[in-house]
């Protein structure tokens, strides 16, 4: 496993090597102390939040009920990672500087025994981007750790140089899975095609996560954050948090749209 730091010189280099050849790495010091401290009750927060909007029964039947979708509509502080220097580091050098955010999705992953787990989405083996396309990288993933990762609080397992197959690996390859153990503020990249799993979390506490997907300009996002989050908050964000947000991929409704001039058009 590749671990790296954000302070090492050659950290995207490396990173970008570690991804064609495993799938994955990791890269420390991402979110200081400050920032991972004002995260963790935003995060619970939002979960209060989206409860109340959508209701836990909803919740429970998609096996969701730890899953925190559109945080940053009840929690402005999770716009803040679309500006982080390493996030658009990655993405520029992988996806294009014209990628936009397929998902943001935040995990508090409550300590249970195993059985009570299983046959969940996120702690069974999958792929965030399942399409092979030839080796094109179409998707890629920026999982941070707002807790640490380790075997017993359900750390990331992924399974190395499983990306950018045609057919699923064999069954041994998923036994011999590795847990992406790492610090708080870490942040874990792999090709959305990479095999992976939540572990199984016996800790006796939650652990926390956010994972984000990005895509190429031409894929749709999974919610459509332009029109999901108030006018007033796309519109406060840098133009590069607006670009990565969709807000130069919208599709047009009318021909007056349509016929904007060029500076002012939905799509560029």
């Amino acid at each position: 496993m590749t671990m790296l730091h954000k302070r090492d010189p050659d950290w995207l280099a490396r990173a970008l090597t570690a991804l064609r050849s495993d799938g994955y790495c990791i890269v420390g010091g991402i979110l200081d102390d400050a920032l991972l401290a004002e995260i963790r009750p935003a995060m619970y927060r939002a979960q209060a939040a989206i409860r109340d909007e959508v209701g836990a029964t909803r919740l429970v039947r998609a096996g969701e009920a730890g899953v925190l979708r559109l945080m940053m509509k009840f929690e402005p502080v999770f716009l803040r990672f679309l500006e982080l220097p390493e996030v658009l580091a990655v993405v520029d050098a992988t996806v294009s500087p014209t990628a936009i955010l397929h998902l943001q999705n935040g995990f508090i992953l409550p300590s249970s025994d195993k059985h009570s787990t299983k046959g969940l989405f996120q702690t069974s083996f999958h792929r965030d981007f399942p399409r092979h396309l030839n080796g094109y990288l179409a998707s890629i993933n920026l999982l941070f750790a707002v807790d640490a990762f380790s075997r017993d609080n359900g750390a990331t397992f992924v399974v190395p140089a499983s990306h950018q197959k045609e057919h699923p690996p064999a069954e041994e390859a998923f036994a011999r899975a590795t847990p992406a153990e790492c610090n708080p503020g870490t942040m874990l990249v792999f090709d959305s095609t990479l095999w992976h799993a939540a572990g199984d979390n016996t800790s006796g506490r939650d652990r926390l996560a956010i994972n984000h997907q990005f895509t190429r300009s031409w894929i749709k996002q999974q919610i459509d954050y332009v029109r999901a989050l108030p006018e007033e908050t796309v519109l406060g964000c840098p133009p590069r948090t607006q670009q990565m947000l969709g807000y130069y991929t919208r599709v047009v409704t009318s021909l007056d749209q349509y016929y904007r001039p060029e500076n002012e058009r939905l799509y560029r």
